[in-house]
């Protein structure tokens, strides 16, 4: 389907034409009328298929065509992280450019004084459009300098990466002060009992919509090694003694473990660098920057960074504890093998995390490759196949119901074939 089958208005369609998109990823085929037409969304959705897209361009027509208060915050997104909002600031600047009267005001912490009296004067002054983080948003609320009783629309993102970094009552906190006619949008890339809990306090008899989880590139060379939790470290100290690793993403499943690997890696005399939830955002922002300027050979993490970071020479993904869903497995390895570069994953797969490995296999359709032990490891556990059956990894339909209207009879854009290119929205 393509974005002119929609009502989107003509300012919307205008930056789509000219940044070359032209057909909507099937997440944005089926958020996009839902939107329009007023309805709150649930979306169960990966990263990276076009669901920032799928939110922003709706919230924006609307915006643009309607007739809201110029004096009071009109949208307001959550983000977890500060990387994740600049990136959907990035997107509103491309999608916004025919909309002179449309302002944004990204707000998160890890700034100076300045930026913090900036974000102030911004809030005086009314900004359409909010993009931030839980922390930030609420020191600003407690000082009385936030009012978010106007808000028209709600959207929060990634809320299951919320509940990882332990952000889910400041949201309780923060949506207390919406009004009770707003529109609200949530995105989760996974959808476990917590996040289920969370939409059905939030969002009003919301249409849901679940695209189906997309494999791994095939340029990954997938492996495993079965061991025992003790033989864990001595694995990582062999991978590592064996070869010259540099770009690499270790991750683990808990803070604690995370800087044990870390240590471990800097007993080798190895440039590590940990990232883990007890860090504040300017640690973690230093962190990024040790490790995208290659300051840091290795970044051991939990899955805080598992998606929507842009790197795209991770040469090697490991992961010290099988994740706990199939989505968490394919996003953590798909920081490797980005812009045509090809990439290895290699998971450690404990006696009591084979049944989980087990269903990721059963996702995948295929079996990937058990390595041998290393020398002086000592022996692993015998890998046990589960029954083969439904892998329970959350790949069924959603409900979205599409109900998009056909020429939304704009001003000729002078639109022929000419330069015309079937883009994507990201």
């Amino acid at each position: 389907m393509k974005f002119e089958e929609t009502y989107l208005n003509d300012n919307i369609l205008d930056a789509l034409y000219d940044m070359h998109f032209e057909d909507m990823t099937p997440i944005q085929e089926r958020c996009i009328p839902e939107i329009l037409d007023g309805h709150d969304v649930l979306g169960v959705a990966q990263t990276g298929t076009g669901k920032t897209a799928a939110y922003l361009l709706p919230i924006l027509s609307m915006l643009d065509d309607g007739d809201y208060p110029k004096d009071a915050v009109n949208c307001l997104i959550m983000s977890p992280t500060r990387e994740l909002a600049q990136q959907i600031d990035q997107a509103f600047q491309g999608f916004s450019y025919y909309m002179d009267d449309i302002s944004s005001l990204p707000i998160y912490g890890g700034n100076d004084g300045n930026r913090y009296d900036q974000e102030i004067k911004g809030l005086k002054n009314g900004a359409d459009v909010i993009i931030a983080t839980p922390g930030r948003l609420l020191s600003h609320q407690k000082v009385g300098t936030l009012d978010l009783s106007r808000v028209s629309f709600f959207v929060l993102d990634e809320a299951d990466r919320m509940l990882d970094m332990g952000f889910i009552d400041d949201i309780l906190a923060i949506t207390k002060h919406l009004p009770s006619s707003c529109q609200r949008i949530m995105f989760s890339a996974t959808m476990p009992g917590k996040i289920r809990e969370l939409a059905v306090s939030l969002l009003k008899n919301p249409v849901e919509v679940k695209i189906a989880i997309s494999k791994p590139a095939e340029k990954i060379r997938q492996s495993a090694f079965v061991c025992y939790e003790p033989q864990k470290l001595r694995i990582i100290n062999h991978l590592f003694k064996e070869g010259n690793l540099q770009r690499v993403i270790i991750f683990a499943g808990k803070k604690d473990r995370v800087k044990e690997v870390a240590r471990e890696l800097k007993k080798m005399r190895i440039k590590c660098a940990a990232m883990h939830s007890d860090l504040s955002q300017s640690e973690r922002d230093e962190v990024m920057y040790q490790f995208k300027a290659g300051m840091a050979d290795v970044l051991v993490a939990t899955d805080i960074v598992s998606r929507g970071i842009d790197i795209d020479d991770i040469a090697m993904v490991i992961n010290y504890d099988v994740p706990h869903d199939c989505e968490d497995y394919v996003h953590r390895i798909g920081r490797t093998a980005r812009a045509e570069r090809d990439g290895v994953a290699i998971t450690l797969v404990s006696d009591r995390d084979m049944l989980r490995f087990n269903k990721i296999e059963q996702f995948l359709d295929k079996t990937i490759e058990k390595n041998p032990m290393p020398e002086g490891v000592g022996e692993g556990p015998i890998y046990q196949m589960a029954e083969r059956k439904s892998s329970g990894c959350g790949r069924g339909r959603g409900h979205g119901r599409g109900r998009g209207r056909k020429g939304h009879g704009g001003k000729d854009r002078g639109r022929g074939a000419k330069g015309k290119q079937h883009s994507k929205a990201s």
